[in-house]
């Protein structure tokens, strides 16, 4: 499925030290593409008498979509805003919105800051279910620094350097493409055209993009180490999804590496856009 030209940047909201930082991110992706930013809140009231009545609870969503919006406006003040408290849960919520949406962004949760991740996550369930790309964002925004992109040569190779190249260019900063060759041996020299194959996938974008300044690297090792490693110099780290059919949905260790452990912003980014349909 095509992206709908008016498709607009989503962002989840709550009241985690993440929110307001993935709320200004959020905006700035938006700004850049010409998107509308749409602020979302699940409010998961449970119509139970134990509970307390529908209206306590309302009252601090709705103050809390008030400050992401005007957290946003300041970011990006010319920005298109709209914001949806949707009574449900989380992650039904943000799964929904993905399929209608450009990009997915919302808070890590605490992700990077734990030892023991929990496996049902809110940004781990999205990342990993959401029918659009998805950026996970860290407590504090980061430093300047440059895009860095993991890349293997294979099925979802194009969309993540698409991606990562569309990044640089209106961040105005440089491009780490990163190739990682496996070997047994650390020590072992990479093959050379394993270069050769990184030269070959990156030509078209350089082409499209004249802009944007790239530092090809080619690495020999463990990718997750290595691509965590570069993180803690980037401003932003992209990868693509496992795979490339939509049905092939769970994330790969690799990209989960990344989101439970890199101190960057991290974007999955899917190689086929589809509408999410609850099961």
């Amino acid at each position: 499925m095509s992206l709908p030209a008016n498709a607009p940047v989503v962002v989840g909201v709550d009241d985690s030290v993440q929110g307001m930082t993935a709320v200004r991110l959020a905006a700035h992706e938006a700004a850049a593409h010409q998107r509308t930013l749409r602020i979302v809140h699940a409010f998961n009231w449970v119509a139970d008498p134990s509970t307390p009545l529908e209206g306590e609870l309302r009252g601090p969503a709705e103050r809390l979509l008030n400050e992401a919006a005007h957290a946003a406006t300041e970011a990006e003040p010319e920005l298109r805003l709209s914001c949806a408290l949707i009574e449900g849960p989380a992650l039904t919520t943000l799964l929904r919105e993905s399929g209608s949406a450009a990009m997915m962004v919302l808070g890590d949760g605490g992700l990077s800051g734990q030892t023991a991740v929990p496996i049902d996550a809110l940004s781990v369930q999205v990342a990993a279910r959401a029918g659009c790309s998805v950026l996970v964002v860290r407590e504090s925004s980061p430093p300047p620094g440059p895009v860095l992109v993991g890349i293997d040569c294979g099925a979802g190779t194009t969309n993540a350097l698409g991606f990562a190249f569309d990044s640089a260019s209106w961040r105005d900063t440089e491009l780490v493409a990163l190739r990682i060759w496996e070997a047994d041996d650390p020590s072992e020299e990479p093959d050379p055209s394993v270069a050769e194959e990184l030269d070959g996938a990156l030509e078209p974008w350089r082409q499209k993009y004249p802009d944007v300044r790239v530092v090809p690297r080619v690495r020999s090792g463990d990718s997750k180490q290595i691509l965590l490693g570069e993180s803690h110099a980037a401003e932003v780290v992209v990868v693509s999804m496992r795979g490339e059919q939509p049905s092939r949905s769970m994330l790969g260790a690799l990209s989960q590496t990344l989101l439970y452990h890199s101190p960057a912003p991290v974007v999955i980014v899917r190689t086929a856009h589809e509408l999410y349909v609850q099961a």
